[in-house]
Order: structure tokens, then C-alpha cells, then sequence
């Protein structure tokens, strides 16, 4: 007995934080809302409460111990504290700090004092929301701001003094409270609810049952499935490993059913669903960005994306397929198959919305409008096909569910916008971009190279919004400079933010499909990298030939596409060795030089790689099988 009274006790003593933290939650939701419908509020009042929600949450929820005690700490209270104090006073003197000239204007005492706090705040909410890696780049950057004066050659500045440092990365829209976080504060959110509404409705459930009824008969079914349901997904959730351990929690155990080895189940998921990022309409949240830096409509940027992301995803279901019929691993039987006409019967609804998002995009709105409106679609919908199926409380779940997702959005935002804010302070991305030209000797494929590997290297370990944020200050006046269009720069920055999450030794989304399919860490790294291997050669392609991203005569557009499909085909069959039969060592160089040769268009390419790949075709034909009994496949080259 003594013990069930101390249970009560205990949980009538926990239960006000978690009704706290909702009520901080449900009121940042509302007050997202409330600037959607009724205009956002001046620029600096808008993400300085936007982050001040955030970071008070992030403190509320992400502790230091591991502890499952819901009771806030007594050293986080203090860092809320700190966080009320410091960006609270920005809130409540947003028009002066707005109308201020800055470095004109010295600091007071107490904007230094409330300046260093709210940076050191922001420091702590970023190391435990994005973790170690990326608090130690912000203070190498914060460093360099103070004491690069020092530093030889061309990382060498002028020398700024820390009020300097504070006015430029605190209170002006170069810093903290720059595009990043006003892109956070508006576009973002509202598509995170709209995600949040579906995912809570069904929809994650309809997609992947309707993707298996689709594919789930084919070779290899389920793992297309995997392909076509986190692709779906991963474009709605802009986290690759969120996505991972929630779609796969379906998509792996189905994948190892069929015959997979469980790392290349867990690759397959962790590729996927990275790849959901670059894949319109919604691509995750770093698309909103790349409008606000380049001046481009949101609706371009989403249409530019859609050709790569095809062939992303083109590359990976190949790889699929051909490691299927490579060994041996069939569809499932029809009768394990879910219907599709009563699947698609019981959740058509749930592509209305999606048909509306577009709609309202394409037809002019805004996305911040056409967000709102997709969700209110969405709502009606629901309703319509069953009242009782969102009840109130659902709202609140809802509400608690957006907030809370965009907290890490929120924090890299306004962490990278402090590495943005010194970058452009010191100038030090236009010194590494002259370092790269330089290295590159003038050659524009050397210099693509370097950039990729700096952008991997960047992104390691980081959330693709704040690796992309990173690399668009510091890598892509690099690429404009070699004449590559605007856009074909940010996406090129952008694909490598993405697929850093794949790459090794830091290949998160990786790690996490091995951790659901309980396979080795590093094998499924490795393979996630080679299932990816497309989303490298892929940014070339539109670097050399912007057409892929739709700039240029729709004549232009129409042989790009074709001849990278067919490059992304070559790449494939040489990856998995596999044509119409097993390839041998020669046959798969002949295909990966087709693949590379159809990088850059040209006839001269172009005719080079069609012709490399009809010789390993040739060779294939005339070459008796290595093994007997190989497997073959019933459609040539074993297309779907």
C-alpha cells in the first residue's frame, strides 16, 4: 500500500511539467498559426518569439540525463531563464533593435551582457538538439570571428572586438535572426503541422499499404515499397532518421521476410528516406530556404528538383531489383497482399490535400498560404469521411507533435545563422572560394570535386538544414563563380547536405536502419553509400547541364532526362553487376564509364556512353553465364 501511495505522489508531482510543456508546445502552434492566417508580425518579433519558443522547449524536453524523469532540472530551469531574459528582451524591444544602425549605434552594457547570454543559450540548445559535432563548429566560429586576426594567409581578417561579433551575429538579420530562421518561423512550420495532420490521420499507413499492394508482387517488392513509401514520407518529415525508424519499423522487417540481408534492407530504408528530402512538392524544409537565398519562387525550386529526385530514386529501385533477381528473391504471394482498390478506397482522401497543396502552389499563393490551405483541406476531408475520427484532444496531440518537431529546424536554424553571420562578417567564404579556384588550377570538374568533398565533410553528422546553411555561404559563390547557374549551385550544396546522412564515417540515417533491422553499423554504411552512389554523379549532371533542372529549351530538358535515365540505368547495372546476367569485371568498367561519360551532355558523350553500353550488352549476349541455373529476369535488363 505504501508503495501505490508513493506511486500517486510521484505522479501527481510530475504531472504539472508535463502539462507545461504541452501548454509552451500548444501555444507556440497557435501563435504559428495565428501569424498564418493573419500576417506574420515585423521580421525580428516574428523569429525572435519563434526561437524563444524553441529554445524554451528544447530545454523543457532534450536534457542532459537520460533519466525518464518528466521534471524539468534545476540547471535547465536556469537556462530557460536565461533564454526568457536574453531573447525575451529582443521580443519586447523588437522595433528599436529593428530601427537601430547597427555598428553605428555602440551597445549598451546590458545588450553586451544579454547578447553573450543568448548566444551561450543558443550554444547549449544547439550542442544537445544537433549534438557535439556541430556546437564545436559554431565556437570554431565564434573563435575565428574573435581572434582570426592572428590566423596566417587567407584565413587571416581584420580583427572584430566582441561587441563587434555580438551587434553583427545578435541583432541584426545577418546573424540569429537572419533568412534561416525566418524561413523557420514561417514556411516551415506550417508544413511540418501539415505533415503532423497527416501522419496522425493515416496517411503514413495508407501510403505504405498502397505502395505494397502496387509493388509488393514484383521482385523484391517490399523493398520497392520501401523506396516509393519513404520517398513519400521522408519528402513530408524532412528528417532522414526519423523517417528511418518510423517507416522502417515497417518497410525492414518486410524487406528481411522477403530474403534481404538485414544491412541491405536497412540501406535501402536509410537511402530512401534521405532521398525524400530533394522530392517535391514539399522536399523537407531546406527548400523554402533555397527560394529565400536565390529570390526564386518556392514552386520553381520544387519543380527544378523534380527530374534528380526521379533519378535518385531510379537508381535505387534498379539496385533493388537487380539484387533480387541476383539472388533468387521473389515477390510476395497475392494472397499476403493488401487490395489496392480497397486500400486506395478506404484512404483516397488523403491525396486530395496533396492535389490541393499543388494546386494553390502552381496557381500563385504563397507556400505559407498554400500550407495552410493544404492543411485545412486535409481537416475537411477527414471529417467528411469520418466526424468522429479527430476528436479535440487529437488537436492538442496535434499542436504538442508540430512543436516539437520543429524545435531541431528551429535551433539549426538560428545556430547556423551565427556561423552565417561570422562567415559573412570576415568575408571567409569568398576566401574559400578563391582557395578552391585556386587548388582547382581553373578546371571546373576538379573544382566540382572539391566542393563535393567539402560539402560531405560539412555535413557529416549534422541536420540537413543546418549542413545545407553551412555550405550555401561557404561552397556556393565557389560554384557561381565557374559559371554554374544560381539554383544548379544551391542544389548542388544541397544533394550533399542530404546525402552526408549516407555517407560514412558519419552516415546517421545509416546507423539508425541498423539499428531497426539488427544489422552491423558499418556494413549497412557502406551499402547505404553504394545504393546512393547515384545522388553523387546526379548534381554533376545539372552542374554541367542546368537542364535537368529545368533551365533551358524544353528540347534541351527532354534529352537531358533521357540520356541520364539512361546514364542512372548504366550506374546501376555496373554498382550490382548485373545487365542480363551476372557482369563480369570488365563489363561493369564498361558500364560505369557509360555512366560517367552520360554525366556531361554533349553528342559526343551522350554517343560515347550509349555505345559502351551496347558493348557490355553485346558482350553479355555472346558470354556464356559464369554460374549455372543463374536467375534471369523476365523483362530485358531486368527493368521493372
Amino acid at each position: 500500500m505504501p508503495s501505490i501511495l508513493n506511486d500517486r505522489t510521484e505522479k501527481k508531482r510530475q504531472f504539472p511539467w508535463e502539462r507545461i510543456i504541452t501548454a509552451v508546445a500548444v501555444i507556440m502552434t497557435l501563435f504559428q498559426i495565428y501569424t498564418t492566417i493573419f500576417g506574420i508580425f515585423e521580421s525580428t518579433l516574428q523569429r525572435s518569439l519563434h526561437l524563444l519558443f524553441a529554445i524554451v522547449l528544447s530545454f523543457m524536453i532534450c536534457r542532459v540525463s537520460k533519466a525518464k524523469d518528466p521534471r524539468v532540472p534545476w540547471y535547465d530551469l536556469i537556462f530557460i531563464i536565461l533564454a526568457l531574459a536574453s531573447f525575451g528582451y529582443v521580443v519586447v524591444n523588437s522595433g528599436d533593435i529593428a530601427s537601430r544602425l547597427a555598428y553605428v549605434t555602440p551597445l549598451t552594457g546590458v545588450e553586451m551582457v544579454v547578447g553573450v547570454v543568448g548566444i551561450l543559450v543558443l550554444w547549449e540548445a544547439s550542442r544537445r538538439m544537433l549534438g557535439r559535432a556541430f556546437a564545436i563548429i559554431m565556437a570554431a566560429f565564434l573563435l575565428y570571428a574573435l581572434f582570426g586576426q592572428h590566423l596566417p594567409g587567407m584565413l587571416r581578417h581584420r580583427g572584430y572586438d566582441l561587441g563587434w561579433v555580438i551587434d553583427h551575429v545578435f541583432y541584426t538579420t545577418e546573424g540569429i535572426l537572419g533568412i534561416p530562421l525566418g524561413v523557420s518561423a514561417t514556411y516551415i512550420f506550417i508544413f511540418i503541422l501539415f505533415g503532423t495532420f497527416l501522419e496522425k490521420t493515416g496517411a503514413g499507413d495508407f501510403f505504405n499499404q498502397v505502395s505494397l499492394a502496387l509493388m509488393g508482387r514484383f521482385r523484391g517488392g517490399p523493398a520497392k515499397t520501401a523506396v516509393v513509401a519513404s520517398g513519400f514520407m521522408g519528402m513530408l518529415s524532412g528528417s532522414a532518421v526519423a523517417n528511418v525508424v518510423t517507416t522502417g519499423a515497417f518497410t525492414i522487417p518486410l524487406m528481411k521476410k522477403l530474403g534481404y540481408k538485414p544491412h541491405f534492407a536497412g540501406a535501402v530504408e536509410a537511402c530512401a528516406s534521405s532521398g525524400g528530402q530533394f522530392t517535391p512538392p514539399v522536399m523537407g524544409a531546406a527548400a523554402f530556404i533555397i527560394a529565400e537565398f536565390t529570390g526564386i519562387p518556392y514552386i520553381k525550386v520544387a519543380a527544378a528538383a523534380a527530374i534528380p529526385a526521379l533519378m535518385y530514386f531510379f537508381s535505387i529501385g534498379l539496385q533493388v531489383h537487380f539484387r533480387a533477381i541476383k539472388e533468387g528473391i521473389e515477390g510476395l504471394p497475392r494472397d499476403q497482399l493488401p487490395s489496392f482498390t480497397k486500400e486506395f478506397a478506404k484512404g483516397f482522401h488523403y491525396v486530395l490535400p496533396l492535389v490541393a497543396l499543388v494546386y494553390f502552389l502552381i496557381a500563385g499563393y504563397t507556400p505559407l498560404k498554400a500550407g495552410l490551405y493544404a492543411t485545412v483541406t486535409l481537416i475537411i476531408v477527414t471529417f467528411a469521411r469520418n466526424p468522429r475520427f479527430i476528436k479535440p484532444v487529437d488537436f492538442l496531440n496535434i499542436f504538442e507533435a508540430s512543436a516539437r518537431t520543429i524545435l531541431e529546424v528551429a535551433i539549426a536554424c538560428a545556430a547556423a545563422g551565427v556561423i552565417i553571420g561570422i562567415i559573412s562578417l570576415t568575408g571567409l567564404g569568398l576566401r574559400l572560394s578563391t582557395l578552391i579556384m585556386s587548388l582547382a588550377g581553373g578546371n571546373s570538374f576538379l573544382a566540382l570535386l572539391f566542393t563535393m568533398v567539402t560539402a560531405l565533410i560539412l555535413g557529416m553528422g549534422l541536420p540537413t538544414v543546418a549542413a545545407y546553411i553551412i555550405q550555401a555561404a561557404l561552397l556556393v559563390p565557389a560554384l557561381v563563380q565557374l559559371g554554374i547557374p544560381l539554383l544548379a549551385a544551391h542544389l548542388f550544396a544541397f544533394y550533399y547536405a542530404i546525402i552526408s546522412a549516407v555517407t560514412p564515417p558519419v552516415a546517421l540515417a545509416a546507423y539508425a536502419g541498423a539499428g531497426v533491422a539488427g544489422a552491423d553499423v558499418n556494413k549497412t554504411a557502406l551499402t547505404a553509400f553504394k545504393l546512393a552512389l547515384a545522388a553523387f554523379i546526379v548534381p554533376f549532371m545539372f552542374a554541367y547541364g542546368p537542364a535537368l533542372i529545368l533551365i533551358g529549351e524544353p528540347i534541351e530538358i527532354v534529352i537531358a532526362a533521357c540520356t541520364a535515365f539512361v546514364g542512372i540505368f548504366a550506374l546501376a547495372a555496373s554498382i550490382e553487376g548485373w545487365l542480363v546476367k551476372r557482369a563480369n569485371l570488365l563489363e561493369r568498367i564498361l558500364l560505369f564509364a557509360a555512366a560517367l561519360c552520360l554525366i556531361k551532355p554533349g553528342i559526343s558523350t551522350d554517343t560515347a556512353g550509349i555505345a559502351l553500353i551496347v558493348l557490355a550488352f553485346i558482350l553479355q549476349k555472346f558470354r556464356k553465364s559464369e554460374v549455372k541455373n543463374e536467375v534471369k529476369s523476365n523483362l530485358p535488363g531486368g527493368v521493372f
